[in-house]
């Protein structure tokens, strides 16, 4: 077996009444996150976009491959390039691609095929799962690349809501417009699009309740 070099955990242990504090803190600040529509043109300081992805950036992946890219682009003329490109598909699925009961289950948000926020806001976060690295030409074999990037976006979606800013999980289908647009190489393909910012002003979100704990959990004691 080769032997893997190891560092001692940074880990502090936390008396209990500070570790149920800081559990429920985490829910009652996470729980008031929700997916915005309609963002405001205000700008973002870059550094606070590269803290957010060397955040999502922290998650654990399989063999810690890592297989994920995150594209943030807040060039104006790109962000339209993406939702006129967006649009197009988007407009397919709304008149001839989703069945009858998919939009029914989409009368409660309110949406269409048009999607300002992705030229509002001022920058887009894609992110991209990586199918193999390539390496001189060679291709490295990735491990759990959904679940990883899975991951990794959740870290990124709860990093946007810690830092005091908004964002939408968008998904085009098909998005490999996305790859073209920017130009990534044929090993990676488009995960997620996320509009990142400030909510506009007087936005509004569908009222919406979520699942109680004994709904989307199990305890065996």
């Amino acid at each position: 077996m080769k032997d893997n070099s190891f560092i001692p955990l940074a880990f502090k242990k936390l008396e209990e009444q500070e570790i149920r504090e800081r559990a429920l803190n985490f829910y009652e600040n996470i729980k008031s996150r929700r997916s915005v529509r309609h963002f405001s043109e205000q700008s973002i300081p870059k550094e606070v976009i590269e803290h957010i992805i060397l955040s999502a950036g922290t998650a654990p992946s399989g063999a810690h491959k890592q297989p994920w890219i995150f594209c943030a682009v807040s060039n104006k003329e790109l962000k339209d390039k993406i939702r006129k490109a967006a649009e197009e598909e988007e407009y397919l699925n709304y008149t001839k691609r989703m069945s009858e009961q998919w939009l029914k289950d989409l009368e409660p948000f309110n949406t269409n095929w048009e999607k300002p926020m992705l030229s509002d806001a001022p920058w887009l976060i894609i992110v991209f799962r990586k199918a193999f690295d390539l390496v001189e030409g060679e291709k490295i074999k990735n491990y759990y690349i959904n679940e990883s990037v899975g991951i990794a976006c959740g870290f990124l979606l709860a990093a946007i809501h810690e830092a005091g800013l908004v964002s939408l999980t968008h998904t085009p289908s098909p998005m490999q417009f996305l790859c073209e647009i920017l130009n990534r190489p044929s090993n990676e393909k488009a995960y997620l699009l996320i509009p990142v910012g400030y909510p506009a002003d007087k936005c509004e979100v569908p009222k919406l309740d979520r699942k109680k704990l004994n709904e989307i959990s199990e305890f065996y004691e």
